[in-house]
């Protein structure tokens, strides 16, 4: 075993146990994150390090969550329960008001609607809140005309697709995700906690960052009413930390689709190998129809929230263009502001998740991610 990694790896992955363990070697003393991964549906990479983390250990992944919620999404739409390019309003009629009548859901998954956040901002409770936060989204008008411009709707998406959902199910995105996807699969991927499972929860600690990535951030463009602000509810008078979000028992237990999801890698890596692959004799939950569908490209280019080049598909980043353009064209998945990463490359069959307990400079997904990603991939293809 390396010195201070755990786990294992298959025969052919040892070089992504030395790259873990390299840059293991080169982070603060107190780092704790895991590595998982699966090549058409066999664990191949499972590793953790740190003091206190292990195999099954829980971390807040924040926007990693939204590739639980759009699983479910695609689901749905693979057995036609939801169409997505009907009108929002067929399903949720109160969405219409304030010019929102032409939105479909393909315009909500592909982050054009315009909907980022509200003028007045989100109260504490209310963002603990998928239903609080669609029923006062319903009467907000949005930031751009929909459908011209895209921009990550990052504290929202979740809720709104999740009451679309409920519309059409009768049941949460949250109740659809347990007894469809989690639960049958046994994955350590939660939106919505169990109280007996806090003690393996580790709690996020904020960025530590060096003086010159504090001058970064500290040069970074501000203010209570720019886009970015809003999306992120900033923009109230008491917003809180971004690392303290997952703290909340309030969030853990109620696991809003957009940003309040906890996992380990273990998790975040099965789930997107049961959408793509047969694990455990089980079929793949996705048919290929849906799996070129979902990581088709929707929206690409400057995102008017983010300020920079993004892409996603139908609900979920496209992994290949957003951050890795080694992947396959078509893979798909979702990073979260603490440092994780979690996707599906179909075409290689590789299913990737990483964890951290630190939040990572610059925020989303950590730059670690990269190497190990590219490891993995390499071992993958040669396997």
């Amino acid at each position: 075993m390396t010195q201070g990694i755990h786990g294992t790896v298959a025969d052919g992955f040892e070089p992504v146990r030395e790259e873990f363990a390299a840059f293991v070697a080169g982070e603060l003393p107190d780092y704790e994150g895991q590595l998982c991964a699966y090549v058409h549906g066999r664990k191949v990479v499972d590793l953790w390090a740190g003091d206190g983390c292990e195999s099954d250990s829980l971390y807040g992944v924040f926007s990693s969550s939204k590739g639980a919620a759009h699983l479910v999404i695609a689901l749905l739409v693979q057995e036609g329960t939801l169409e997505p390019d009907r009108k929002v309003t067929y399903y949720w009629p109160e969405f219409g008001a304030e010019g929102k009548g032409a939105i479909t859901l393909r315009d909500l998954l592909g982050h054009r609607a315009g909907l980022v956040g509200l003028d007045a901002g989100f109260s504490r409770a209310e963002m603990a809140d998928d239903r609080a936060i669609a029923e006062r989204l319903a009467d907000q008008r949005p930031f751009w005309r929909p459908g011209t411009a895209f921009g990550y709707h990052a504290f929202v998406i979740g809720a709104l697709t999740g009451e679309v959902v409920r519309r059409a199910t009768g049941r949460t995105l949250q109740e659809v995700y347990e007894e469809r996807i989690r639960a049958p699969h046994a994955l350590d991927f939660y939106l919505g906690l169990p109280e007996a499972l806090e003690p393996r929860y580790r709690s996020v600690q904020p960025m530590a960052p060096t003086p010159p990535q504090q001058a970064v951030l500290d040069s970074a463009p501000t203010g209570p009413h720019t886009l970015a602000s809003i999306a992120f509810n900033t923009h109230v008078p008491e917003p809180g930390q971004l690392a303290d979000y997952p703290n909340s028992r309030a969030v853990r237990a109620s696991g809003p689709a957009s940003a309040g999801g906890v996992a380990s890698a273990r998790g975040l890596a099965g789930m997107y190998a049961a959408a793509v692959s047969e694990v455990d004799e089980r079929p793949p939950l996705l048919k290929p129809d849906t799996i070129a569908e979902v990581g088709q490209i929707h929206s690409a280019g400057y995102d008017l929230v983010l300020r920079t080049h993004k892409s996603f598909g139908l609900g979920f980043q496209a992994v290949s263009d957003t951050w890795y353009p080694f992947l396959g064209a078509g893979s798909f998945g979702h990073s979260g502001a603490g440092g994780s990463q979690a996707f599906a490359d179909p075409r290689s069959g590789l299913a990737y998740g990483y964890t951290r307990r630190r939040c990572a400079f610059p925020g989303g997904a950590a730059p670690e991610n990269e190497r190990l990603v590219r490891a993995v991939h390499r071992a993958a293809l040669a396997s």
